[in-house]
Order: C-alpha cells, then structure tokens, then sequence
C-alpha cells in the first residue's frame, strides 16, 4: 500500500485529513521538540480507533510536514 493509500484510508475513516490531524495535534502540544512517537499514535490509536501503520503513517506526515 502506498503512503498516501494509507492517508486516503485513514480520511474514509475518520472524516479527517492529515492536515485535520496536524492541527488536532498542535492544539494538544504533541508538535513540540521532545514528543515521542509513542505519544502521538497512542493518541491517534485511542481517540480515533486507528491501527499502529494507519498511526504510524500520520506520525510519519506530521514530522515530515512541520
């Protein structure tokens, strides 16, 4: 599956785009220097049901997309 595969799914999904997703993250401060990626698939995986390469692959955009 490519990576944007990955990000179409995750939009069927949930309703949101990475870009939802980037701005969700930076108002619960998980953009700041130090977060680790735990944190932030935790949170993807918890709130919107995500599995760890749908998780995964949004992590992936938000540090590649600051």
């Amino acid at each position: 599956m490519s990576f944007q595969a990955y990000l179409d799914n995750i939009k069927t999904k949930t309703g949101k785009s990475a870009d939802d997703f980037k701005k969700l993250a930076a108002k619960k401060g998980l953009l700041k220097p130090g977060v680790k990626a735990t944190q932030i698939t935790d949170w993807l995986k918890e709130e919107f049901e995500l599995g760890h390469g749908h998780a995964m692959a949004i992590y992936k955009y938000l540090k590649e997309n600051p």
